[in-house]
């Protein structure tokens, strides 16, 4: 094998003429400058993506649900009832008969016995004792002891004179008559009168403004006897004729007077008069405009009188309008001329007043409870979802609350978030028993099945919390509107039978329910009804 010829050493050395060489360069490292603007503007690239992915591909514009028109609502008019016992004492009474009874009463009786007696003078005098009071079975009895005299004089018929005279000479002779002298012409014979009158009493109120008493008079006397010139009168047939006709008159023109009395129209006139105005509920609570509370009385109320042992006992009152008006009202309120008798009542206070609130406040309410709190509250499921703001709208029967939420995963790398609106659907309610008011029945509206987007069946997962946070939240706390409506009906109530001489007035306001609710296109009205008693004591009485 023939090896290759080497080259010479002249041909390994580069040419004089051809270009020197140059080392090969070396790149040195960019600077760190460089790397940090690259990967804040790949950042600003990715973020922008993201936002414009939020923006236009998982932002999602809800469209709300149909909504219910609503008529307005009608005037806040509403009846109320207030009725009064009024409870005259037994003792009151008593004092008004004793002031109003003569204490002696005198008269002149007609000759019993004309055969015997001529130129008769029958005369009596009665003095009556302390009355007494007493009450049962819805009967008034008044009760006095009598005393006095029955006084006889006159003479001797002619008749009766000449046959005592034969009488004497029989027995006598003839002359002794004229020998003694008779002269028996003139007589004088009296007698004590004792006994007691009982008056019963059953009032009954008339619906024309007046009491007819419907007395009843009972006279007993005691067995005593005159004798008069042999004859014996019995003073009890004689005087109790009298004496019943006396009393029997005087009882017919006092029942007459108590027909014709005004004083109880007087008196119910001007507790009228009072009812009739505007009571101030300003300062009820915070957010609410300061109102009144017009008080219009419409038709006098009355039960027939109860009698027990202690006094007698009739509930009177009045039915009026009460509503809510923005200012001071001067309302109409003509007096009936009658008065509408109802059955046996206890009485009460029953003022319906009626509660206005703008759905302004209400959503002023509403947003300051939700917005802002994340669901779940505890951190759980892949999606967290926040209220952003919270508005409610009436519709119908029930109120729509609607929700600007925003989710966000918490289980990607880039965070993807959607916003939509989330409509619910709820019914007021009135708790009575916190006096408070609240939804209920709530429900997701169909139009928020997408509302979430790309997030869908995670951030549903959220719903149930949402609804719970509104159960929880969503709730008017109507206390302290109704500490102040009880404190002014109460004070009003009280402006209506002020204590006066002989006269003592107790009202307590001590509950207020709430009843109803209904609500139009711009204010929710919740009817709150103010409850409680008012007696009157009577324990003295003007004159009869």
């Amino acid at each position: 094998m023939k090896l290759p010829t080497p080259r010479p050493d002249w041909q390994n050395k580069p040419h004089p003429l051809a270009p020197k060489s140059q080392p090969p360069l070396r790149r040195s490292p960019p600077p760190l400058r460089i790397i940090l603007f690259g990967a804040a503007g790949l950042a600003a690239l990715v973020l922008i993506g993201i936002i414009v992915a939020e923006v236009f591909l998982f932002s999602s514009t809800t469209p709300a649900p149909p909504l219910a028109a609503l008529p307005p609502l009608p005037p806040a008019t509403r009846n109320s009832i207030i009725m009064a016992p009024v409870s005259v004492s037994l003792g009151a009474i008593r004092d008004a008969a004793e002031k109003a009874t003569p204490r002696n009463f005198s008269g002149k009786a007609e000759n019993p016995v004309t055969q015997l007696l001529q130129n008769a003078d029958i005369g009596w005098n009665v003095s009556r004792g302390a009355i007494a009071a007493t009450g049962a079975q819805d009967t008034l009895s008044l009760a006095t002891p009598l005393s006095g005299r029955l006084n006889v004089t006159g003479s001797l018929s002619a008749k009766t004179t000449g046959a005592l005279g034969d009488a004497i000479g029989g027995l006598l002779g003839s002359d002794a008559a004229k020998q003694i002298g008779v002269n028996i012409k003139n007589l004088n014979a009296t007698a004590d009168i004792k006994g007691n009158v009982m008056i019963a009493m059953r009032p009954r109120l008339a619906a024309s403004w007046y009491v007819e008493p419907n007395f009843a008079a009972q006279v007993n006397l005691g067995d005593t006897a005159l004798t008069v010139a042999g004859a014996r009168l019995n003073v009890p047939a004689q005087m109790k004729p009298i004496i019943d006709k006396n009393v029997n008159d005087q009882l017919g023109v006092l029942s007459e007077r108590l027909r014709k009395d005004p004083t109880l129209r007087r008196n119910a006139q001007i507790q009228w008069e009072r009812a009739c105005r505007s009571v101030p509920l300003q300062g009820t609570a915070p957010g609410l405009p300061a109102v009144w509370l017009e008080i219009k009385p419409t038709r006098a109320l009355a039960a027939q009188p109860v009698i027990d042992a202690n006094a007698v006992t009739a509930t009177i009152g009045i039915e009026a309008e009460t509503r809510v008006t923005p200012a001071q009202t001067k309302p109409e309120c003509p007096f009936p001329e009658k008065i509408t008798i109802v059955p046996p009542t206890a009485g009460g206070i029953n003022v319906a007043v009626p509660i206005d609130v703008p759905f302004t406040e209400l959503n002023k309410l509403v947003d300051s409870q939700l917005a802002g709190r994340t669901f779940p509250e505890d951190g759980s499921g892949p999606v967290a979802v926040t209220v952003k703001h919270a508005t409610v709208v009436p519709s119908g029967n029930r109120l729509l609350i609607s929700l600007q939420v925003k989710g966000k995963e918490k289980e990607s790398f880039f965070g993807f978030g959607a916003e939509a609106t989330v409509h619910i659907w709820g019914r007021p309610m009135v708790d009575q028993a916190q006096q408070i008011l609240r939804l209920s029945d709530l429900q997701l509206a169909v139009e928020s099945d997408a509302a979430f987007g790309l997030l869908g069946a995670a951030a549903r997962a959220a719903v149930p919390h949402l609804q719970r946070a509104l159960l929880e939240r969503s709730v008017i706390d109507l206390k302290p509107f109704a500490d102040n409506l009880r404190e002014k009906v109460a004070a009003a109530m009280a402006e209506l039978h002020k204590n006066e001489n002989g006269v003592r007035v107790d009202t307590d306001i001590n509950n207020l329910a709430l009843t109803d609710i209904a609500f139009d296109a711009t204010t929710l009205r919740v009817i709150g009804s103010a409850e409680g008693t008012m007696t009157v004591r009577v324990n003295a009485l003007p004159g009869l």
